[in-house]
């Protein structure tokens, strides 16, 4: 039983593990802010959260595992609410993918 517990919690963290450092390369080497955004969302939702998972397997029933689904919980509620108001922040902001100018200005065009 402890083999399947011990494999379960190091194939999670494992995930988690590999899930952020593509994330960090994503924030590296995607071209502008909107596409950056995508990389720190999976690292903040699906990185965080299988590491976590993992450590909960880990840890068993305890009052440490309790702590950790209140911090899952806390960064699943917060990190998507962050990311789309640093979204809507650059849109209204006039900060734009260069693929989405259309004038040959540089202007971003009009918010409706």
């Amino acid at each position: 039983m402890s083999l399947i517990v011990d494999l379960i919690s190091w194939i999670c963290l494992l995930a988690g593990c590999a899930i952020s450092v593509i994330g960090a390369l994503g924030l590296l080497r995607l071209p502008d802010v909107f596409a950056r955004m995508h990389g720190a969302g999976m690292i903040d939702t699906l990185g965080l959260g299988l590491i976590l998972i993992g450590l909960m397997v880990q840890a068993g029933l305890s009052l440490i595992t309790v702590k950790l689904i209140l911090i899952l919980v806390f960064v699943l509620f917060t990190s998507p609410t962050t990311t789309h108001a640093l979204a809507q922040a650059c849109y209204f902001g006039g900060v734009w993918p260069q693929a989405a100018r259309k004038d040959p200005s540089g202007e971003p065009p009009s918010t409706p």
